[in-house]
């Protein structure tokens, strides 16, 4: 129990401390706290509950009781007895502080709250003042209470809000269905989903159709139908069908376990103003200590009716407001808060410090296409020349069926629609994807080509320069160096892609759009999003450019993107931000910030998260400091006692721990979203 208590106020109070951190310390079996997070949590929730707090109850009752005896019938008991009883409260509220206090004294720390409150307390029972030396020890552990339960909560819901793992599936095994660990599931098993069941690992869908609610993924009520091979992850729920899924990565490999790891490493990554805060108080706690040191002993040479006692009583004011807990709780709450607030909005923040570089930002970039459109491209029209419909339809669908890009899966869609030969059927071989251009291949041992105009200017292909003139993406096919057609693809915006440029517009945020789809493509679509500007007609290496360019010229810069391409420039960005956690993996991982629900309007929230969250943390830290800074003056002058010591100190850190926890209880209208 102490052990836990310990680990209690040390999460809470580390840095003021000057402890090491709590996953570096050494758990009693020898391990690393983070390894044991289990039975971490279980002190954590033990810490939390008033079965645990009794003596601290029954001190809290003693003192009342005391204090109305002597201020409400003034009854004072004799001396020895009032002694007895208060000692007797002082152990019961404060024996653990005491027993932290002397362990850290062995290691020759001095500096830490709990020591400052042994001294101040101990002292108050030295002059005499043992109702004043009882209520600081109540009062200042009932205030750790309160932190810790507002810490551990915040770490709860965090973590609550994406530990949404089933603990059993549905596979089949040697001939029969079987409830298993997800654990076990092997990829290639077949696991069956129930109706209101939830998908236990990632796979596709081997039923023909069935509708999943995949709000802890994304953020998003909104029913997600699948159709036969589409793509299911672990944590979606199978709405109003049986379905059957074959399982394509092990339970630990899933989407849901990934993202899972991002939001609880991110607790675990400072931003900028908790490790100022971290590093002040580690300078703040030994000045004060000296400071209270100076006010008893330094009025003996300048007072001439200076009495120990007095001097001692204003030096021991001065400690108990001296501890800075109210900062380094609060802040860490805040952007714990700020963090499960946009979790709660299918944003993942990959750390605290990423919450204040969005506060920063005036510059956002973004992809076009599956970014700012919905990158579900259709064909419009297939133009052939010199050979038919069906032949060029043969060509390109075998070319692109051996790629991803969601260009290459509408060629295919729609050439297994239009023709008599089924594309597996086609041999395929030496092909080559060059970025920025298009495939390269051979079909049924022809030379194809497949791509932009780029491609067949590359490889000398001659085609009518016309060409270059239309709008529409196109797709340019040449078979054994000769151009033989083109197929027209379209594109849509997504839904809400005006109201992200709107929204960033009215936070004074100027929007950038790069794209490698030709020059007037591009303008079109900043056309209708009045975009502030953008570029066309770029390779992957035009864009990490472009964005160096743009943090050279002094912009402070976030960068959008889906793309296996775009991990480049996500990476080079201030912010790079993923849209789709679902989406491409390279850009998941480089990403600082993800966007699962694939909506551009959350940048907007995301920008807004972070000026929230650092607005709350330095009204905390202006309120705490400009209070501790008055009551110290005031105890140093003989003005505070300890009563309004302790009250100030206290009620600081409740206040701020407050402003802290009311972040994570916001209820975000898109309207009115943290004006």
């Amino acid at each position: 129990m102490d052990y836990i208590r310990y680990k209690q106020y040390h999460s809470a109070c580390g840095d003021c401390c000057g402890a090491e951190s709590q996953a570096d310390s050494p758990q009693p079996d020898g391990h690393r706290g983070h390894k044991h997070k289990d039975d971490h949590e279980h002190g954590a929730d033990n810490h939390g509950s008033w079965t645990v707090h009794w003596p601290l109850l029954a001190a809290l009752f003693i003192l009342m009781v005391m204090l109305v005896l002597e201020y409400g019938f003034d009854v004072i008991p004799e001396r020895w007895l009032g002694l007895v009883i208060y000692i007797t409260a002082y152990l019961l509220s404060g024996y653990e502080v005491l027993l932290l206090a002397f362990r850290k004294a062995l290691r020759l720390d001095f500096f830490n709250e709990f020591f400052l409150m042994s001294i101040a307390t101990l002292g108050a029972f030295a002059i005499g003042s043992y109702s004043e030396g009882v209520a600081v020890m109540v009062f200042y552990s009932i205030g750790e209470w309160f932190q810790d339960t507002a810490v551990n909560n915040a770490k709860r819901s965090i973590k609550a809000l994406l530990d949404i793992r089933p603990d059993q599936a549905t596979v089949w095994r040697d001939g029969i269905w079987k409830t298993l660990d997800p654990a076990v599931v092997q990829i290639g098993d077949r696991v069956q989903l129930k109706p209101g069941e939830k998908v236990a690992v990632d796979g596709i869908l081997l039923s023909e159709h069935a509708a999943f609610d995949s709000a802890a993924l994304t953020g998003e009520s909104k029913p997600d139908t699948k159709e036969k091979g589409g793509a299911v992850y672990a944590g979606m729920i199978n709405l109003n069908q049986l379905a059957e899924v074959s399982v394509t990565a092990l339970f630990k490999d899933s989407k849901l376990s990934r993202i899972l790891e991002m939001v609880q490493d991110a607790t675990t990554r400072k931003s900028q103003t908790q490790l100022f805060i971290s590093r002040f108080a580690k300078i703040y706690t030994p000045i004060v200590f000296f400071l209270a040191l100076l006010v008893v002993l330094l009025p003996m040479a300048f007072v001439a009716d200076y009495t120990f006692r007095d001097w001692l009583y204003r030096g021991l004011v001065f400690l108990v407001i001296s501890c800075p807990c109210a900062l380094v709780v609060s802040i860490p709450l805040g952007y714990f808060g700020g963090i499960g607030l946009a979790s709660r909005h299918g944003i993942l923040f990959k750390g605290a410090n990423y919450l204040d570089v969005m506060t920063k930002v005036d510059t956002v970039v973004v992809d076009k296409t599956g970014t700012m459109t919905r990158g579900v491209f259709r064909v419009q029209q297939v133009v052939a020349a010199d050979i038919s419909v069906e032949e060029l339809l043969q060509f390109a669908g075998a070319l692109e069926s051996k790629s991803s890009h969601p260009v290459a899966l509408a060629i295919v869609s729609y050439a297994q629609q239009n023709i008599n030969v089924p594309l597996p059927r086609l041999e395929v071989s030496a092909l080559e994807e060059i970025a920025g251009h298009g495939l390269k291949g051979r079909v049924e041992g022809h030379e194809v080509l497949a791509g932009n105009t780029r491609l067949l200017t590359k490889f000398g292909v001659s085609y009518a320069h016309s060409l270059n003139e239309g709008v529409d993406t196109m797709v340019m096919i040449a078979v054994d160096g000769r151009y033989v057609g083109h197929i027209i693809i379209a594109d849509e915006l997504k839904p809400d892609a005006a109201e992200a440029v709107s929204g960033l517009h009215a936070l004074s945020i100027r929007v950038v759009m790069l794209s490698g789809d030709k020059q007037e493509v591009a303008d079109r679509v900043a056309s209708e999003l009045q975009i502030d500007e953008v570029y066309g007609g770029l390779l992957p290496e035009d864009k990490v450019g472009r964005v160096q360019a743009l943090k050279d010229g002094g912009s402070k810069m976030a960068f959008a993107g889906d793309g296996v391409n775009d991990a480049p420039v996500v990476a080079l960005a201030d912010a790079g931000i993923a849209m789709g956690g679902l989406g491409s993996d390279a850009t998941v991982e480089t990403a600082d910030i993800v966007i699962q629900n694939d909506q551009p309007s959350r940048i907007v929230t995301a920008i807004k998260v972070g000026r929230l969250t650092r607005r709350v943390v330095w009204q905390n830290i202006v309120l705490a400091m400009s209070v501790k800074l008055i009551v110290l003056g005031l105890g140093a002058g003989g003005v505070a006692t300890l009563w309004e010591a302790v009250i100030a100190d206290v009620g600081v850190a409740l206040l701020a721990i407050l402003n802290a926890v009311r972040i994570q209880h916001i209820s975000i209208r898109e309207q009115e979203l943290l004006s």
